[in-house]
């Protein structure tokens, strides 16, 4: 599964970044009914939450294949290649959580006042 950072969801997308891929490699989406909370959102839940625990094992192994003076090139690259996989995958769950927050409002792009003129 690869990410795509040239095509980030907004926020307030109507679409669902979901953790998987279609066979050829593109992005699937889902367009949640009701709650929210439908078999497929679930799933999805279910699958990024493991996606999150193999990213920490990720980290943990890379940490300890960095501090181990004694690995070679061939673990170097493993442990590079599973980390950056598991890095795609952060980087998806990231994306689509961003689509699923609210719209920013208009008034988002004002600068707020506090108050303090002239300082």
């Amino acid at each position: 599964m690869t990410y795509d950072p040239d095509n980030p969801q907004q926020p307030g997308s109507a679409l669902r970044l979901l953790p998987w891929s279609t066979w050829d490699g593109r992005p699937c989406y889902l367009a949640p009914s009701g709650d929210g909370n439908g078999y497929l959102s679930r799933k999805a839940d279910r699958m990024e939450s493991q996606q999150m625990r193999n990213a920490a094992i990720a980290y943990a192994d890379a940490e300890t294949t960095l501090h181990n003076e004694a690995a070679g090139p061939l673990l170097l690259r493993l442990t590079l290649l599973r980390t950056t996989a598991a890095l795609a995958n952060t980087l998806r769950i990231a994306d689509s959580r961003l689509g699923r927050l609210p719209a920013p409002s208009d008034h988002a792009d004002q600068p707020q006042e506090d108050g303090l003129e002239g300082h």
